[in-house]
């Protein structure tokens, strides 16, 4: 005891309770700064939550463009708008690429990639990188928020002991805590205010602090019990999908073979009111959750000595659709007295889901790259994405083309790949000599549409 019996070094003293309750009253008055590590399609909205709801944001990225886009007020991201930028710099928001930002702030949240690497293996460069980053600059009574999907552990197996290892106690002295994104961009009717928050932490403490770092700007907080649950809770909800996908998938080759429309299949389907949710097929999986999160669980599994069978199954049947739709174009190129080498095709839609600019593992790249492969001349059109961006392994010297009656005639195929409402779709039928539709467009039957 000091001369005040109060001890200060241990788990529970109250110099440990000065430093959560002193974090807590900030980020319940709204005078602690938020720093928001990735300002892509996860990080970007979150920090102008934060910044909507009151607090002062630092938003820290290490591409420059972005940056001087942000600073001057400018949206790099189609579906979020420019006003809503503008509207955080004066409430004092600023980006930045140097990451000694940090210091400064209260709170940082960490939303970078988690890729894959070449062998389908978790890739945490980014994450453990930003962690190594930020050490010199973590000080007592910040919380360190990890928001990128990964696999059960990483928070406790990567994080902690790396802030741990500067002398800094977890639970004492900084929060950790993990908090799993659920963006879904372009959807006007879930937005980060109102999807519900799934929280967790290192320890109760860092819990604590976690759903007084979130319960301010969104709707509804949800905790769990532990970082593990809360990693674990993100991949179920994305393999959830991927394997609906997967069966839905497998359910249109079966219907292809059997002269049956699946789509017509799935709405009839739908007409019960209990029991059934719709799945629609694709040309395959696209976006940086559902392609990558379940190789993050099957990965981690193995270590455990289980093998996932039915996740992995899924995956491979979503991985082959692009190499099965590629088999229709030729299938129906071919019936019209052409191969797919020299044909001139175009892709209609490359973004990775309709009405967005976002390219991550788009399926439509996938069948570019497996159609120049085979000698196809392609052009695409896609009024997200009017240049063709420089990806980590794919790249077209290509910029978007008008959809026009005089332009459809170059073109032997239309290959409908991503379903974006801004395409006149009776135009395309209209004048397009081929259409391989992927996304289920054209319901009813015409000589000139073949479905895939």
């Amino acid at each position: 005891m000091n001369r005040d019996n109060a001890p200060v070094t241990r788990h529970g003293s109250p110099i440990t309770e000065l430093t959560k309750d002193a974090l807590l009253k900030k980020l319940r008055d709204r005078t602690a700064v938020i720093s928001v590590i990735g300002l892509g399609y996860v990080g970007l909205p979150l920090a102008l939550r934060f910044s909507e709801s009151g607090y002062r944001v630092i938003g820290l990225d290490i591409d420059p463009a972005k940056v001087k886009q942000l600073n001057e007020g400018q949206s790099y991201i189609r579906h979020i708008p420019t006003n809503a930028v503008s509207a955080a710099l004066k409430k004092g928001f600023r980006a930045s690429t140097d990451i000694g930002e940090v210091g400064k702030t209260d709170a940082i949240l960490i939303c970078v990639p988690t890729p894959l690497t070449r062998q389908r293996e978790p890739d945490l460069r980014f994450v453990i990188g930003t962690t190594e980053a930020i050490l010199p600059h973590l000080h007592k009574g910040q919380v360190v928020s990890l928001e990128s999907t990964t696999y059960p552990g990483t928070t406790d197996e990567e994080l902690k002991p790396r802030i741990e290892s500067i002398g800094l106690r977890v639970g004492e002295d900084v929060f950790v805590v993990f908090s799993p994104e659920r963006e879904d961009p372009g959807n006007q009717q879930h937005t980060t205010k109102t999807i519900p928050k799934i929280v967790s932490g290192v320890t109760a403490a860092c819990l604590e602090v976690a759903k007084a770092l979130y319960g301010h700007v969104v709707d509804r907080v949800v905790p769990v019990s532990s970082t593990r649950t809360a990693e674990l809770t993100k991949l179920l909800e994305n393999i959830h999908r991927a394997v609906n996908i997967g069966l839905v998938n497998e359910m249109k080759i079966i219907a292809d073979k059997m002269g049956i429309d699946i789509h017509e299949v799935i709405q009839a389907a739908s007409t019960k009111p209990f029991g059934f949710v719709p799945y629609y097929p694709g040309p395959g999986l696209g976006g940086h959750c559902i392609p990558i999160d379940p190789f993050y669980l099957t990965w981690k599994a193995r270590t455990y000595g289980v093998h996932t069978r039915f996740i992995e199954l899924a995956g491979e049947i979503n991985s082959a659709m692009p190499e099965w739709v590629v088999g229709k174009v030729a299938g129906a190129l071919n019936e019209r007295g052409k191969a797919i080498k020299g044909s001139h095709i175009l892709i209609l839609g490359i973004a990775y889901k309709k009405n967005v600019d976002d390219m991550r593992e788009s399926p439509a790249v996938e069948l570019m790259e497996i159609l120049k492969k085979k000698g196809a001349e392609l052009a695409y059109s896609d009024p997200f994405v009017p240049v063709f961006p420089r990806m980590r392994e794919h790249y077209f010297d290509l910029r978007s083309i008008t959809v026009s009656p005089q332009s459809l005639k170059d073109y032997d195929c239309v290959l409908l790949a991503t379903n974006h409402d801004s395409f006149d779709y009776d135009l395309i039928k209209k004048h397009a000599r081929l259409i391989v539709d992927t996304r289920g467009v054209y319901l009813d039957p015409a000589p000139n549409v073949v479905k895939a």
